[in-house]
């Protein structure tokens, strides 16, 4: 038996402070709320994927490493409303890779608590 067939159900972002995370994400990333178990987990959905916002138990400290990128299909107009929002990207869309298909686009940020996110798009030539 192996994960050959899985899929990721869910994710989990780590957060210091359990209301500006829900803010961030709900408000600023405008990801669907799902349910909240305060004072610890708030769950969001991203297309098939459920996101947890939490914080994590006293002593425990977070492991931010992989980065979560967000596939959308006009990552010029999800960036101007993200800026508009106030959310501070390394640098603007920028292109990444060239196929005879497509290009893919990415513009990376981070959330308040320092986690890598990132916007990308596939644009078909």
């Amino acid at each position: 038996m192996n994960l050959a067939q899985a899929t990721v159900g869910q994710l989990m972002i780590p957060v210091d402070d359990f209301d500006s995370g829900v803010a961030f994400y709900r408000d600023v990333l405008g990801l669907p709320f799902l349910f909240a178990a305060p004072p610890q987990m708030a769950f969001f959905m991203c297309g098939a994927v459920r996101l947890l916002v939490g914080v994590l138990p006293p002593g425990q400290s977070a492991q931010r490493g992989s980065a979560i990128y967000f596939s959308v299909p006009d990552i010029h107009a999800v960036h101007a409303g993200l800026v508009a929002k106030g959310v501070a990207f390394a640098a603007a869309p920028h292109l990444v890779q060239r196929s005879a298909q497509s290009e893919l686009w990415l513009a990376q940020f981070t959330d308040p608590d320092g986690n890598q996110l990132a916007l990308m798009s596939e644009v078909p030539l």
